[in-house]
């Protein structure tokens, strides 16, 4: 059994290593990066971001908490807009359309706005990347436009009962591009948003990433290596009457087991010919992982499906299959669909040869294979992403909340915000408050779509601040 792991989020957070260099540069919309354009700036510059003695809030703050209050009601009408727009991840139209009702929000902005394409392979809508230049700490703002909702699902409308309004993807996430979009509004309507140099990033795939995953997710990670600090505005996080902050978010892989016997009549199993066939391979191996493999904080891995007989068929891209086989005849083929999770790249690196040091040890006449497929990479906890929580906590005091707990990333799925964070520091979940992700029972709170604004806006305001100050 791997050696099991105190919880992270209560132990002191190492810091963020160095990713490693690459020598070449490339183009992208962030401009040419080499390997020295790459920041890893927690326990140094960023640092100095965060010292500063708690205050009250400045005349530019007090203006932007005002004018957020004044245009809540604009903010809801702009969320009402785009989830009634059907846009599942496979609806590239829908997608495309919530993609120009941003665009459009943002055109008072002074922001360079731009679609771009996926090439015909990946078979994705494509990103909305908006940018700006100035001086001190860059910011990389990140939300999608997709939801889990296709266009023959019947859950395609927005609906209001007083201060709850539910509807596809009003939670995850439109609600936090909206909190995004506003935020900035907030800053340039109170005179401090022209020298912030900003990056935002609407992914049009969040929810079924297109593959090759370099291809769907460059743009991001090129505004990730350009970034100092990045922001993810999936929903936040209020319960046992405390507000949350995420600081890390695990990642989702899957894996493919496939094994194989001899096939022959029952009454010859577990002799020397015949051996242990197909499915008490693949049994071993899951009883293995269970009591070898787990242990490790943070690391989970499900079994979802199995097929096992004389013959199998499996689609892997639709989760379904058939088999055949008969109790009088030892099983040929076996095939196990899983998915596996991790808090960091060395916990999945890890995990991963453990698991396949297990499915190397075969039971006679059997063979057995483990591949697997990397979706969205851990968002590993660090003090970097610890002092972005303890900044948003202080404002959440100000704001009359009271401080900030740091949530379990055990209780919260992946998110883009990965795919950036080994170059720069993170912090996810600055959204609205929502429930019901991925049911036809999503709902939000409405009201608390202007405390996430004000977050936002102090966030980045006292970040950028501090940062220009310490220039």
């Amino acid at each position: 059994m791997l050696r099991p792991l105190t919880n992270p989020i209560t132990m002191a957070i190492p810091v963020k290593k160095e990713a490693p260099v690459a020598t070449e540069e490339r183009a992208s919309v962030f401009g040419v990066f080499s390997a020295t354009n790459v920041k890893h700036i927690a326990g140094g510059l960023l640092m100095l971001f965060f010292i500063s003695a708690a205050h009250g809030l400045t005349p530019d703050e007090q203006s932007m908490l005002d004018w957020i209050d004044a245009h809540q009601d604009e903010a809801i009408k702009l969320l009402e807009e785009t989830v009634n727009i059907g846009s599942g991840t496979m609806n590239h139209a829908g997608v495309r359309a919530v993609g120009d009702a941003m665009a459009s929000s943002m055109e008072d902005l002074g922001m360079a706005i731009e679609w771009i394409d996926m090439p015909p392979e990946v078979d994705r809508a494509g990103h909305l990347v908006a940018r700006k230049g100035g001086i001190g700490a860059k910011f990389l703002l990140i939300g999608h436009l997709d939801t889990v909702f296709e266009a023959d699902d019947t859950f395609q409308a927005f609906t209001r009962e007083g201060n709850v309004a539910t509807g596809p993807g009003i939670s995850d996430m439109k609600s936090g591009n909206v909190v995004l979009v506003y935020a900035l509004k907030a800053l340039a309507e109170a005179g401090v948003l022209e020298d912030i140099p900003i990056a935002v990033v609407f992914t049009g795939d969040e929810e079924k990433p297109g593959k090759p995953l370099e291809v769907a997710r460059k743009d991001l990670i090129d505004a990730g290596k350009w970034a100092d600090i990045a922001l993810g505005f999936e929903g936040a996080i209020t319960t046992e009457d405390s507000d949350w902050a995420t600081i890390a978010r695990r990642s989702s892989s899957s894996w493919i087991l496939e094994t194989t016997g001899t096939q022959a009549h029952s009454s010859a199993i577990f002799s020397e010919r015949v051996g242990a066939g197909a499915i008490n391979e693949a049994a071993r191996i899951l009883s293995r992982f269970y009591e070898d493999v787990r242990g490790d904080y943070g690391l989970t891995f499900n079994a979802g499906t199995i097929q096992g007989g004389t013959t199998v068929t499996y689609d892997s891209a639709q989760n379904r299959g058939s088999t055949f086989g008969k109790t009088n005849v030892v099983p040929s083929t076996a095939t196990v669909h899983g998915g596996i999770r991790a808090l960091t790249p060395e916990q999945l690196a890890a995990s991963k040869t453990a698991m396949l040091e297990v499915v190397a040890d075969h039971l006679p006449n059997t063979t057995a294979t483990l591949t697997f497929e990397d979706s969205y990479p851990p968002m590993a906890p660090t003090e970097g992403n610890r002092a972005l929580a303890d900044q948003l906590s202080q404002i959440n005091e100000e704001l009359g909340r009271g401080p900030m707990k740091i949530w379990d990333p055990l209780r919260r799925g992946a998110a883009d915000i990965a795919f950036v964070a080994p170059y720069t520091d993170a912090l996810a979940g600055l959204g609205a408050l929502g429930e019901g992700g991925h049911t036809p029972h999503e709902s939000l709170e409405l009201d608390s779509m202007s405390l996430a604004i004000k977050r936002a806006a102090l966030l980045i305001h006292r970040l950028a601040t501090t940062s220009n100050t310490n220039q």
